[in-house]
């Protein structure tokens, strides 16, 4: 990523465009799913997701929005867990998720995240980052019927 692109915290104003680039990949990677469901995913990621969450945002040099992070976690015990990484579908594999993950997650003693079971280029990018499998669940946080993958690095 040494295109003039960089990390910064994301602003309320952001959200719009967080919101367009959470679609635009989600279109792109979670085949899965209905249009119905990423209209109702979507909503909560509008409503509970982006307010909840502390985020980070890559910008380019020309000021657009290329993809975020969101996590929880307290970075005094050196914790975190990773709610949401999306990238724009045109800057896969450009090196922004790697830099935001690691913006997100710096010398973390231990990280965790959830990802789809069907989504396995997700699973591939966790794992090339030193992510393992710790346990699986048949449905997501919602009750809804789409495995997730449950993974821990440290």
């Amino acid at each position: 990523m040494d295109d003039g692109t960089t990390l910064r915290p994301a602003a309320d104003g952001d959200r719009p465009a967080l919101l367009r680039i959470w679609r635009r990949a989600v279109e792109a990677t979670h085949g899965f799913l209905t249009p119905a469901d990423v209209d109702e995913i979507e909503e909560q990621v509008r409503a509970a997701a982006l307010p909840a969450l502390a985020l980070t945002v890559a910008q380019r040099s020309d000021g657009a929005l290329l993809g975020w992070v969101g996590v929880h976690g307290d970075r005094r015990a050196r914790a975190v867990r990773v709610e949401a990484l999306f990238v724009d579908p045109a800057a896969h594999r450009l090196g922004v998720g790697t830099a935001l993950l690691g913006a997100a997650t710096p010398a973390m003693g231990r990280v965790e995240l959830d990802v789809n079971e069907q989504n396995p280029s997700a699973l591939a990018f966790y794992e090339r980052h030193g992510f393992v499998r710790v346990g699986r669940s048949e449905r997501d946080g919602e009750g809804r019927p789409f495995p997730l993958l449950h993974l821990r690095r440290g």
